[in-house]
């Protein structure tokens, strides 16, 4: 049925059940995420308005970048305290596990052993 209708007619259409179509000029989106970011580049963003909600449809060229190291998320006081409990180890031993291995659950088996 849509590929039938001219531009127009879709616009027309889409106005018709309520929903805005509005293209934003963009040159870089990037999405940071926990382990780094989304970067898409030459992107084309629509924003879509329906029923008071805007959602965003993007397409391009993606790729992704790690957060550098010294970026990523440190452990909390209480995740060094979990670990040594549960591993019988000391809190500096604890926390140099956890650095090294990136996750609790390793640390504590790193830790056992």
């Amino acid at each position: 049925m849509f590929n039938m209708m001219d531009s127009r007619q879709l616009s027309k259409m889409m106005k018709q059940l309520g929903m805005q179509q509005e293209q934003i000029e963009s040159e870089e989106v990037i999405i940071k995420t926990a382990g780094g970011e989304i970067v898409i580049s030459e992107p084309q963003v629509m924003k879509i308005k329906v029923g008071g909600q805007e959602t965003f449809q993007i397409s391009g060229e993606i790729s992704e970048r790690e957060k550098p190291a010294e970026q990523k998320e440190k452990f909390s006081e209480e995740d060094a305290k979990l670990v040594a409990q549960q591993s019988g180890a000391g809190l500096d031993e604890a926390r140099k596990a956890l650095e090294e291995t990136g996750d609790i659950a390793e640390a504590i088996m790193k830790l056992k052993k």
